[in-house]
């Protein structure tokens, strides 16, 4: 039984992270930007308490009930959905039941957090118009793939779904949750080039990074934001080889993000790429998850004109590279990076709210 009501649709957008990987969930620091991709939901209210939810994208429906005392996931896309609605129910955001429609073009398995968007997007019509702080929206997405769906992400994906805007990258201290805009020069592009190389953070290996980390932080007895360089050498033969690699990758891309939002207040393009090429370098060695194809589409970026810097982007294990261009070389590079690669341009958009 539907409510009668004008349906309502809402937009989160995928975003692209320039630099500080794996940072996130270690109180570090990392710059994101929203891209041209998103998911959208749309929304009926209902007069019972279901969710009838439909995506487009797998051309299958879904029913759940609210007031169901044990939800639990199913391993299932709608668990996405489903993990949001029941998030919000348990932080006392009463929900009306809904029909909902999904729809996404991020590329799903890419790094380009197709399961943020979904979520922030999820959020917003099951809440319409119910004011909430974007702050506070983020945290509640993060926490219904947290403890719902089961995946250890952090904070970045939805922040920067919710609080996006055009033409600017956004650098966030995902200890205290400030963050700062800053614009991008007119006349570059990001490109990003989708090996098509899927990788699922669900199974196993983001967790175990994570995990490993954490063990590095335990050692230290406080976070890996707050340990330099120079603690992890004089302790380095006190910790597990991969351990003190894991930590090292953390430590010096949190110090990478930081100059690179000088370089980008500067507009200081070079010495930004220059610290997105390290940044890859440390992906690839000390937290090894980069990959064969990966690792390539960098190089070609290396060679390529009007590059300024290029690096995988992305929990890793597959998906993307995002690599800052110059406008005019963009036909250029994506004929290169076509040649193993999909490969999609992008401005930097707004991010979530209603269409």
């Amino acid at each position: 039984m539907t409510a009668t009501e004008k349906p309502r649709t809402f937009r989160a957008p995928g975003r692209v992270n320039l630099i500080g990987e794996h940072t996130d969930y270690n109180d570090g620091f990392v710059m994101p930007a929203a891209i041209e991709f998103a998911a959208y939901v749309e929304v009926n209210q209902r007069a019972d308490r279901r969710l009838v939810v439909r995506s487009e994208n797998y051309a299958e429906t879904r029913e759940f009930d609210l007031d169901d005392p044990e939800p639990r996931p199913q391993g299932h896309w709608s668990d996405y959905v489903r993990g949001v609605a029941v998030t919000l129910e348990r932080a006392g955001r009463h929900i009306t039941g809904a029909d909902l429609r999904v729809r996404s073009d991020v590329p799903m398995g890419a790094g380009l957090s197709s399961s943020a968007a979904i979520e922030v997007a999820t959020a917003l019509a099951l809440l319409r118009d119910v004011q909430i702080d974007k702050t506070t929206l983020a945290t509640l997405c993060q926490r219904a793939e947290n403890e719902f769906v089961g995946v250890r992400c952090g904070i970045m994906d939805p922040f920067i779904a919710c609080h996006a805007r055009a033409g600017h990258a956004l650098m966030l201290d995902c200890r205290t949750l400030e963050y700062r805009l800053s614009p991008l020069p007119r006349g570059v592009k990001l490109v990003i080039a989708n090996t098509m190389v899927r990788h699922s953070l669900a199974g196993g290996e983001y967790n175990r990074r994570r995990a490993e980390c954490e063990e590095g932080a335990a050692f230290f007895g406080r976070s890996l934001r707050d340990v330099t360089l120079g603690d992890l050498e004089r302790e380095r033969g006190e910790l597990a080889e991969i351990v003190y690699k894991r930590c090292r990758h953390v430590i010096t891309e949190n110090a990478r993000v930081l100059a690179a939002s000088v370089a980008l207040e500067q507009g200081n393009l070079p010495a930004f790429g220059e610290l997105m090429y390290q940044s890859h370098r440390s992906l690839r060695d000390d937290f090894e998850v980069s990959c064969a194809e990966l690792d390539a589409l960098v190089d070609i970026a290396g060679r390529a004109p009007g590059v300024y810097g290029s690096r995988m982007t992305g929990g890793g294990f597959g998906g993307c590279t995002i690599s800052l261009v110059q406008e005019q070389h963009v036909e250029a590079f994506r004929e290169a990076a076509g040649r193993v690669a999909i490969v999609y341009v992008s401005g930097a958009v707004e991010g979530a709210g209603e269409l």
